[in-house]
């Protein structure tokens, strides 16, 4: 006959704690009969954490099944569930397969009504650890909610069917097509992580390859394009000249903009998201090159730019700081607001942006020089997929691109430009 576990008190179980190996000194997890209901057991871990047991045969079979955690279930507790449990399998239940039962059910009853709204922020969620930008995660959500929620927000994934999409799209497709075709992107990766998690099945009706694209013109046909506000070429020279006659932080980190034909994040930064500008660290004073790390570049590469004597002017008029100090700060020191360029364009009374000198830029390079595309393009660190511009890319070709910046300088300076003195700059470096 078995033995019967002596039955202890709700004080006594409190006390119960987990054994100490006489050999080692190290504890290790035990299980304490507390008697009332046999087989009825507390379970210490070694790190201290108590969970009841009950061991009961079911069939041929002892498993151990569990009741929940100690203290949130009391002792008197634990007691009455083991002794329902008991029950169960007198009669010829198996508490461990009703268990198993009820979860299968609860599961398909979560995927049945799981709804877009849900499962957008699910998905948002989990991709938010990939965005580089945290704008993005805000983005999304925002173009989503705005378009998406309002049709689709409260059914269930399983449901949504072209229908649904239409009604998302219809509406914006050919008046704010970029954005509309954004929405339907985002809809289709949040229909299909969906399907890989069993929510939904059949054809992902945001699809657009073979499917939306019977129903909707393409969009790069009938998007409107927009353009940073650029400063026409021939005006370049008298703008200068009127950038260099005004004083201040904002006035020497345009023209240093402007010099290097650079992004307004790669030289002042971008705040909203705690990004710094060009650091002193960055630049190498004596090869005249700065590094742009790759965590502030779009193509996620490091740059690196070839700095002419007068972007090497400007550096000098900003008074030195520690390595990680930027170079052009903002009035109250650290990273410029984002409107610290845009600001001086007002105040000089000229409609066009900071990012627009970039366009002014090639538009010299392409139509008043005889440099290659290759140079321009390198110069202004646009990703290309062509395999022959990718070569070049890994070469970076700095000294014709010195040669092309010292042009621009020239010329944004002084009116001077390469295709005026008649000089041809080839891109061949001379081997086969």
């Amino acid at each position: 006959m078995p033995r019967i576990a002596k039955e202890l008190s709700a004080i006594e179980v409190k006390r119960l704690s987990p054994r100490l190996n006489p050999e080692t000194g190290e504890r290790t997890e035990v299980r304490y009969p507390v008697g009332g209901v046999s087989g009825l057991l507390l379970k210490v871990t070694s790190s201290g954490s108590r969970q009841w047991i009950l061991r009961a045969k079911i069939g041929n079979k002892r498993p151990d099944i569990g009741l929940g955690p100690y203290p949130e279930i009391p002792l008197a507790q634990a007691r009455e569930k083991a002794r329902e449990m008991k029950e169960k399998i007198r009669a010829g239940l198996d508490p461990l397969e009703e268990k198993r039962s009820l979860k299968r059910s609860l599961l398909a009853e979560q995927i049945s009504t799981l709804t877009f709204q849900k499962a957008m922020e699910e998905y948002i969620r989990m991709k938010s650890k990939e965005f580089r930008n945290p704008r993005q995660e805000t983005q999304w959500t925002n173009s989503l909610t705005t378009y998406a929620i309002p049709h689709l927000g409260e059914l269930p994934v399983r449901e949504i069917e072209l229908p649904h999409i239409k009604a998302v799209l219809d509406p914006i497709w050919e008046t704010k097509t970029e954005t509309a075709n954004r929405v339907r992107a985002r809809i289709e990766n949040i229909l299909g992580w969906c399907a890989i998690h069993g929510y939904r099945s059949g054809v992902n009706p945001a699809r657009w390859q073979g499917y939306l694209d019977e129903i909707y013109p393409s969009p790069e046909k009938i998007k409107k394009r927009g353009h940073f506000a650029a400063l026409p070429v021939g005006e370049m020279p008298k703008f200068m000249a009127d950038l260099k006659n005004r004083t201040g932080t904002a006035a020497r980190a345009l023209e240093f903009l402007i010099l290097t034909a650079s992004r307004t994040n790669e030289v002042i930064g971008d705040k909203r998201i705690g990004k710094d500008g060009v650091t002193w660290k960055e630049i190498d004073l004596e090869r005249k090159i700065w590094t742009i790390p790759a965590d502030r570049m779009k193509s996620e590469k490091i740059h690196r730019v070839p700095l002419t004597d007068a972007a090497m002017e400007v550096l000098k008029t900003m008074e030195p700081g520690e390595p990680n100090a930027p170079i052009f700060p903002g009035p109250k020191g650290g990273t410029p607001s984002n409107n610290f360029l845009t600001a001086l364009l007002k105040r000089m009374d000229r409609a066009v942006t900071a990012h627009g000198f970039r366009s002014t830029f090639k538009d010299w390079a392409r139509e008043r020089t005889a440099y290659a595309d290759e140079v321009s393009e390198l110069a202004l660190a646009h990703v290309n997929s062509d395999a022959t511009r990718a070569a070049y890319a890994r070469s970076e070709l700095i000294d014709k691109r010195r040669l092309l910046m010292t042009d621009w300088e020239r010329f944004c300076l002084h009116r001077e430009t390469e295709k005026d003195t008649g000089k041809v700059v080839s891109i061949s470096d001379g081997t086969a």
